[in-house]
């Protein structure tokens, strides 16, 4: 199934990129597609853990089970003051 993959923020300067897919299995979760992706862009391994993730356009945890098109976002923490 197709993933649809959105960065935000650090997210996208560290994947030089605002979207990609993955084709991933079914039944794969956030986490699993994560796997995926930080394979495809290993910068993103050093803010992996603290990104947050939503699926069309709703946050959702790392064991929401994605489906063909889903949209997942990663973004980042936000600081500042």
């Amino acid at each position: 199934m197709t993933i649809n993959i959105r960065f935000f923020a650090l997210a996208r300067d560290l994947a030089q990129s605002g979207a990609s897919t993955i084709d991933a299995p079914d039944q794969s979760t956030v986490d699993t597609a994560l796997i995926q992706i930080v394979a495809q862009f290993p910068a993103l391994s050093r803010i992996e853990p603290r990104l947050a993730t939503a699926v069309n356009q709703s946050y959702v945890s790392r064991d929401h089970v994605l489906t063909h098109g889903d949209e997942l976002a990663l973004i980042p923490p936000v600081s500042g003051g």
